[in-house]
This record gives C-alpha cells, structure tokens and sequence, in this order.
C-alpha cells in the first residue's frame, strides 16, 4: 500500500467531516498506517507530529501500552450489555472515580456515546428537572457568543459559530445569546479580568430579567475551542455560578474539549472555583481511543426525576452503547495515569516551554495575539496589528501553514486564520520546540503576500 492508493480509492468512497471535498483535488487526505506516542505515520514512510491531539482526544499518545492492555483485558470478558436494567463493573468504577476527581457535590453519571449527545443530554434533563417541579415555562437557554457545543440540533442550537450553524438555522430552537467574555476584545490596558467582569454585566442583565423562562447557561469554561481558541478569565464563571444560584438558573459546564488537564487543572471548572450543575465530558475521557461521554450531576438534580413510576418523572433518555464496557476500562485506565504519572503538574513545565517556544511571535507584523492557557496554545494571523483586522477567511492564510507544517513532520490542522498546538501529554520539550519552529515559518510563509 502506498499513499497514493489509499487516496485514490478514499476519495471514490468516503465523505470526510467538517471538508469541502473538493479540496482534495489539490491536496488529498493525510493517510496514517500507525501511530506510536505523539507521531502519526504515513504509508511512504512519512511521519507527523499530532500537534492537534486528534481533534483534541488523544491525551497519553497512539497505540499507549497501558490503556491498549486495559482493553485487551476488558475484551476477554465483557464488550457490551444493555444499560437499562444490567450495570457492570466497568461502568460502576468509573463513575465512583468521575464523583471522586471532579467538582465538590457532583455525584451521579449519566452516559452517552460523544460530546454532542451529552450536551443534548444535559439540556433535555435541565428542562425536565424544572418541568417535574411545575416550571414548564423555563424552556429557553442562554449560550455565549463565539461559543460551540456539537453538531446534532440541540448542541448546535447553543452554538454561535456562523460556519457551523447558519445553514441550520432554521431547523434549531432559538437561545438567548450574551456576549463572551472572550480577552481578545478587551480595550487596550484593560486586563483579562477586568473584561471579563465587564462582559459580565450583560449575563446578569439578561438572567435578572428573563430568569422565569431558563433552564440554564451552556458555557465552555476559559476557552472557545472551535471558535478559535478564544480565552478568557477565569472569574467569569464565579460571577456566572453566583448569578445561576441567586436567579434559579442551572449552569452547565461545556468541559469536553477543556476538561482533562487541558486548562491546566484537571478541570476548567477548578479554576473558578465552581460547581456546575452539570458537567459534560468525552475526548478525553478515553484518552482519544473510543467514543464515549458523561453529564456528571448533583443528587438535587438526580432527585427531581427519582418518583413512583405512574408520575413519568422517569429521564427515558437513551443510547444503545450507553455505558460500554470497553470505553469505560479505558476511561479507567486513563485516570489511573492521571493519579500515577503526576500529568497535571508535568504539564507545568511542558506548558512554558510551549510559550517560549512562540513567545518571539507576538512581535509578528502579522500576528494580532498568542494566547494560552494550559496546554492550548493559539497563534491568531491578522491582516492589520494595529486594528487586529482578520485576513479574509477565503484566502485561507491557516491552511498556508498546515501544509508546511505537513513537510516538516508536524500536524498542525487550522481553525480558519489561528494555528494551535494542544498535543497529547506525552510530548517532548524538544518536540514543542520544534513546533514551535515549524509554525513560525509557517506563519512567515503564510503572511509572505
């Protein structure tokens, strides 16, 4: 097999995600026989950097010894069984071990297959929670601007990205939008807190005034993963948590990209010092190897739906791998590295190499800011520095870099004008430095014209 072979006959039959499949006239899928720790490797011997942790899954590297040994091991006794009426142990352990790590007060777990179908669980159950204590008319939601939660309806409801959503738009409920409290726009010599109190002030306008017909507030704590990397500080989400409790109002942390140490705590939600009243996690729950995704809630919410069966109060809310044995051993596992390999506090040190590695960047003729937190890490191209004027998206400056990025052994997929590194845990300070060179010739190239 070489890669040419593998494109030609992908091409004829597979439809890839978020593509316009045209473009593979020019530049064919990047076809990967195998990957081992942060490398991918093609069917021409060629090999690539994941600087993007495949779509932002993979948190302990390819083909990883322990977590590959936890599904053997799983496989050899259970694959799969119904959740409705059976449980397993699996499933048993890791939502006593999800309780354990996660936010104070967060107590039961409720499964599902990925990162849209929990948001769509958590809205269903925030919805039902008020409707079964005889509060129908809290039916709306609020989301943030710039904000991006999944593709199936609900999710994509409660996002705010024109690229995914306008087509949609007719087929989708209608939410309450407040501004993000994105630091990007903040005013010259205002500090990321201070914006984000500021863009505060219109989220408690919004739920003093309409709190009667919400349900909740769908957020992705400090940071706007497919509305490019967008950051922002953490004490907006103490003030949201705050409002949420005075106004009657349920929060529910969007922590499926940014959760697992990608913020640099476990969870984004720490670092406000909050609990959610719901939580939706996947990605990294499996470290990048099976689909699976949780809503950890509260028993406040737990009980609401707990009644004799004749009330229908029941959540009748399902999916037929709800639960797989197989996807919670290597959840498992997962968390098992956490608590063994000290990840979070090594990622400290790997974290600051990242932002030396393009601290030199901010100086960039062409770049309007680098930005991190945690292990993400993004570099925004602009037009024009000084007013932070983007470049036109169809001049596709961020694909400029990819591709050169794909010569120089690295994975570095855009989001339209901002490249970003957010690498499996498992990278070397040596690889980083070299990403952080690929990218800024990248950029160079990139801005050239």
């Amino acid at each position: 097999m070489r890669n040419a072979d593998l494109i030609a006959r992908d091409i004829k039959s597979v439809w890839h995600p978020c593509t316009q499949m045209k473009d593979y006239e020019t530049l064919g899928p990047v076809p990967v026989k195998r990957g081992s720790g942060v490398w991918l490797e093609d069917f021409d011997g060629n090999r690539y950097i994941d600087a993007v942790s495949s779509w932002w899954v993979n948190l302990f590297g390819h083909a990883n010894p322990r977590i590959n040994e936890a599904i053997q091991k799983q496989i050899g006794e259970l694959e799969h069984v119904i959740m409705a009426g059976f449980t397993h142990e699996p499933v048993v352990n890791l939502s006593e071990r999800l309780i354990e790590v996660t936010p104070d007060g967060l107590s039961k777990c409720f499964y599902a297959d990925n990162g849209s179908s929990a948001v769509e669980c958590a809205l269903k159950m925030s919805y039902h929670y008020w409707k079964n204590h005889g509060k129908p008319t809290k039916k709306n939601f609020v989301n943030l601007s710039n904000s991006y939660h999944g593709e199936t309806l609900g999710a994509l409801a409660l996002g705010d990205v024109p690229l995914y959503k306008e087509t949609y738009a007719p087929l989708l409920m209608e939410v309450i939008t407040a501004p993000s409290p994105d630091a990007y726009n903040k005013e010259a010599g205002e500090t990321d807190e201070d914006y984000a109190l500021r863009q505060f002030e219109a989220m408690e306008k919004i739920l003093a005034e309409k709190h009667d017909e919400i349900c909740a507030v769908v957020t992705e704590p400090l940071i706007q993963c497919a509305g490019g990397m967008r950051m922002h500080h953490p004490i907006y989400h103490t003030k949201l948590r705050e409002a949420c409790d005075r106004y009657g109002v349920h929060l529910i942390a969007d922590e499926i990209a940014v959760g697992f140490g990608r913020t640099g705590t476990l969870f984004a939600s720490e670092q406000s010092n909050i609990t959610p009243d719901f939580m939706c996690l996947s990605k990294g729950l499996t470290a990048g190897y099976l689909p699976l995704s949780v809503v950890v809630t509260t028993d406040d919410v737990f009980n609401a739906f707990y009644d004799d069966y004749e009330t229908l109060k029941a959540f009748l809310h399902s999916h037929s791998y709800t639960g797989n044995p197989i996807g919670c051993a290597v959840a498992l596992a997962t968390l098992d590295i956490f608590r063994d390999d000290n990840v979070i506090e090594n990622n400290k040190r790997l974290s600051q190499v990242m932002g030396e590695s393009v601290a030199h960047l901010a100086d960039h003729p062409h770049v309007g800011d680098v930005r991190q937190t945690g292990m993400t890490l993004a570099v925004e191209m602009v037009k024009n520095k000084a007013t932070k004027e983007p470049f036109p998206f169809a001049e596709r400056r961020g694909m400029r870099v990819f591709k050169h990025a794909l010569t120089r052994e690295a994975l570095l997929r855009p989001l339209g004008n901002v490249s970003y590194f957010m690498p499996p845990y498992v990278i070397t300070e040596e690889q980083i430095r070299h990403l952080g060179q690929v990218l800024t010739e990248g950029i160079d190239i990139a801005t050239r014209d």
